[in-house]
């Protein structure tokens, strides 16, 4: 995850497998965390909440119950670590049920 191009190929990967928005979520989260602007972190947790987070998205990724009231908690008031906890669990199911295959 750390090579670009290693990216766009699991991305490409990812998205024939139908399950593209674990690596989008993965990479927003990777985004919001070299922000340094606080209302534009605050801006984009809101953005990548509404885009992967909500049951209403459909690119809605598939969290446990604990780390999405976590994930809830921390909207209160957005940082760069809002979504640490998500991007974890996102990452290992990514290592463990994608990139097997």
């Amino acid at each position: 995850m750390k090579n670009k191009l290693g990216q766009k190929y699991f991305a490409e990967f990812l998205k024939g497998e139908y399950s593209d928005e674990n690596i989008l979520f993965w990479q927003a989260c990777e985004e919001l965390k070299r922000e340094k602007n606080a209302e534009k972190i605050e801006e984009k947790a809101r953005i990548i909440y509404e885009d992967f987070i909500s049951i209403l998205s459909p690119k809605e990724v598939s969290l446990d119950s604990r780390v999405r009231e976590i994930v809830n908690t921390n909207m209160s008031r957005p940082s760069s670590a809002t979504f640490d906890e998500a991007q974890n669990q996102i990452y290992t199911l990514m290592q463990r049920d994608s990139y097997p295959r």
